[in-house]
């Protein structure tokens, strides 16, 4: 009798607590719906997750208005800055390999001499392009016109306007990743200015860098022998059966691929960067989810893609109130190795990219997912109803 007691209640509460997980996903679900009506938004995908599998995912919206293409789970798009993460995993990796480490001067790695022209006799190290403190800048006049947009096939006043104020002129002659690091970081470069860097020694100010981050890829393809692309899809995609995430847009994600708006009437034409580690992975919520998956892994000392001493490394805060260099505040995060050390309790990245905005945040228990074909400047409410749920999801069966 007591065992048929003990089997009936445990199958109460099993019931119990399925019914309140599908309960939170359909008031979840509501609340995503009421945030694409109220913002405007083309479309969005999102994917909650615990450590073992998925938990909730779903699309809202268009990932093309105009054919009224669903915007699904597995929508591909440019997930902007969020691509800094993988430079920080293939860079645990290559130090694993024995390329060099955190503390190694880049100019005993590059092909070229990089000097900071206000303070040549600094050692730039690897550690400070990690953590945007090296003195590498982004001169945005330079910077954005790296950005290759494809011909637009509707001429958009409006769109045209905004991509001359923001320089996105696709017009310059180095367009690889060598050319253009090598034209931008060097006197003899066709694209040096003194403004590239800034007058502050390695570690004591911050300036958040794409080029400095583009730059640590390169030592990684300088020292593997073989693309950064290349490096990434051996070690991380193939590893994780990312199967349709690349840097590039192929035959194969084309199809899959959301258009990226400026609002829901202009859309952009589709691109890429030159400095394309910075910023330019192409992926969907989905198999992100797949990455994001093995970080909980890793946060919980189950090596994956790489080992548990790299992933102690990567992800332990930098910086301390008495290091804290100048423009970085420790009042909301702190950083890691390029990732943001949350004080919530969160590691993650954002991404930020004409017609992109992305977000990626995980702890030991819970992985959130955000991705929408649009740029959103303030995702403040979106993240706050993401992070409400999620726990309540991962801790109930679906």
């Amino acid at each position: 009798m007591t065992y048929l007691k003990s089997i009936f209640f445990f199958v109460i509460v099993c019931c119990t607590l399925k019914v309140k997980s599908q309960n939170y996903q359909d008031s979840l679900r509501l609340k995503l719906k009421d945030y694409l009506k109220e913002n405007n938004i083309p479309g969005f995908s999102v994917a909650i997750l615990n450590k073992d599998k998925i938990v909730f995912e779903s699309g809202f919206g268009y990932a093309d208005i105009d054919k009224k293409k669903a915007y699904t789970p597995q929508t591909i798009q440019n997930i902007g800055s969020v691509s800094k993460t993988f430079i920080a995993v293939s860079l645990m990796k290559a130090i694993e390999l024995g390329y060099f480490d955190l503390d190694t001067d880049i100019n005993t790695i590059l092909p070229f001499k990089v000097v900071n022209p206000y303070l040549p006799d600094e050692i730039i190290s690897i550690r400070y392009l990690t953590t945007h403190t090296s003195g590498i800048i982004d001169n945005q006049e330079i910077y954005n016109r790296s950005y290759r947009f494809e011909r637009p096939k509707v001429q958009n006043e409006l769109l045209i306007k905004m991509m001359k104020e923001n320089n996105y002129t696709s017009d310059l002659n180095d367009t690889t990743l060598t050319t253009f690091l090598k034209a931008y970081l060097t006197p003899q470069g066709a694209l040096y200015k003194k403004e590239n860097f800034s007058n502050s020694k390695p570690g004591k100010k911050a300036s958040y860098s794409n080029i400095g981050s583009a730059l640590t890829a390169y030592l990684i393809e300088v020292k593997s022998g073989i693309s950064f692309a290349d490096f990434t899809q051996k070690y991380i995609f193939k590893p994780l059966h990312m199967n349709n995430t690349n840097w590039f847009k192929t035959k194969q994600n084309t199809s899959k691929q959301a258009v990226p708006y400026l609002t829901k009437d202009i859309a952009f034409p589709f691109y890429h960067l030159t400095t394309y580690p910075d910023g330019g992975l192409r992926t969907s919520a989905a198999e992100l989810s797949l990455y994001v998956k093995d970080m909980m892994k890793l946060l919980n000392h189950n090596a994956g893609l790489i080992k548990n001493a790299s992933a102690i490394e990567m992800f332990t805060p930098v910086f301390t109130p008495q290091s804290v260099p100048e423009n970085m505040s420790l009042q909301t995060r702190n950083k890691g190795v390029f990732w943001n050390i949350y004080n919530n309790g969160y590691i993650g990245h954002d991404g930020d990219d004409p017609g992109a905005s992305a977000n990626i945040l995980f702890n030991k228990t819970t992985g959130i997912i955000f991705m929408s074909n649009i740029y959103i400047e303030n995702r403040s409410k979106i993240l706050s109803i993401l992070q409400k749920y999620a726990p309540l999801l991962t801790a109930s069966p679906k």
